[in-house]
């Protein structure tokens, strides 16, 4: 369904050591807002709920809920280092579009008139 790179799995392994819970999800979600009409989630969480699929990369465990997971199919997600630091990023091939400040997107399915950055 999605991919996470080796950097990105670094990373979050990392950010999961400096967690109370060690045995925390990474949820990975959509949800609607944001210039384009969607904007993704990327945390931590204690709770997996029913209406979750549970996936596992690196030895983490991700969960998405049936609503985001058609619109995440094919996702990847990085960790990409800068000079000014860095940052996760996800390339979703189901996006059509994205606002020019780069926090939203949109798909065929969602392509209604986007609002203003």
């Amino acid at each position: 369904m999605i991919t996470v790179t080796e950097q990105a799995g670094l990373k979050i392994k990392e950010m999961i050591e400096n967690e109370e819970d060690q045995n925390t999800f990474v949820r990975l979600g959509v949800k609607g807002g944001g210039c384009s009409g969607l904007s993704y989630g990327l945390g931590f969480d204690p709770q997996k709920n029913d209406d979750d699929t549970e996936l596992e990369y690196h030895g983490i465990k991700f969960l998405v809920d049936n609503e985001s997971a058609p619109i995440l199919k094919g996702v990847v997600i990085d960790f990409k280092e800068s000079l000014l630091g860095g940052g996760f990023t996800i390339d979703n091939p189901n996006a059509i579009a994205s606002c020019g400040c780069g926090s939203s997107f949109r798909t065929a399915t969602n392509a209604g008139t986007p609002e203003e950055c």
